[in-house]
């Protein structure tokens, strides 16, 4: 009896189901090396990025700097507002603005910390309690300078936070020279941060927030809003501008 065209069909159906497993098994295996390829990538710039960020962290004080107009210190950890006040008392600037100081804080509050230097806050101090995080910080910094007409800032703040820091205020105030001034704590000093898992967890996340803003300032370089957000990356001064080094 001849076979039917039915029959026909049948039969090379098999081969063609066969071949599309294969093709299907091929493009997953393909895609699947391709993203872990992407991820070993990924990982191994993450690395490589965070070994530069550590290397261009400061170990160990600076020289005092030369006369700048202004001195910023922002506030968040430990010695940023004294060594600030310090540079005051020698002479490195004209005013000092302490920008992130929590809204209930007050001149004398903050002098209590520093007695030996409290004259510098009746004349020369300034306060800024808007800001929130370091874009804040420096958008408020921004405001201060230009009121001022001031053209040249020394940054205080932790050696951790400096390289954020920096960018954020070049990027507000991109005609105004700026001057770090790293506060350095023992374990950066030592070259120990690996040992206490605490500074490690500090690092690592500042990396990221450091990625994060830069990308930001890339893809969206007028944000400004973002300056009166509610989540904070700093500690309020009231609480931190006592601790040590």
């Amino acid at each position: 009896m001849p076979q039917t065209p039915t029959g026909q069909g049948e039969g090379t159906s098999p081969p063609r189901n066969a071949s599309q497993a294969s093709f299907a098994v091929r493009v997953t295996r393909c895609f699947g090396r391709t993203v872990f390829g992407v991820c070993i990538v990924s990982a191994v710039a993450v690395l490589l990025g965070f070994a530069w960020f550590l290397g261009g962290l400061a170990t160990k004080e600076p020289p005092l700097p030369n006369r700048a107009d202004g001195i910023v210190a922002l506030t968040g950890g430990a010695s940023r507002v004294s060594d600030a006040i310090e540079l005051m008392v020698a002479g490195r600037g004209k005013r000092l603005l302490i920008t992130g100081v929590h809204p209930s804080a007050t001149p004398k509050d903050i002098a209590r910390h520093v007695p030996e230097y409290e004259r510098i806050f009746a004349c020369c101090v300034d306060l800024d309690r808007s800001a929130v995080n370091t874009l804040g910080n420096a958008t408020e910094a921004r405001r201060w300078a230009r009121d001022h007409g001031f053209r040249s800032l020394i940054v205080v703040t932790s050696a951790y936070h400096m390289p954020r820091a920096m960018a954020e205020l070049g990027h507000q105030l991109p005609e105004v020279k700026l001057v770090a001034f790293p506060v350095v704590t023992e374990k950066m000093r030592n070259g120990q941060w690996w040992s206490s898992p605490g500074t490690a967890r500090l690092l690592i996340s500042e990396y990221a927030k450091f990625i994060l803003a830069m990308v930001r300032m890339q893809v969206s370089p007028n944000a400004q809003a973002l300056a009166a957000g509610q989540i904070s990356d700093s500690v309020p001064t009231h609480a931190s501008t006592a601790g040590h080094r």
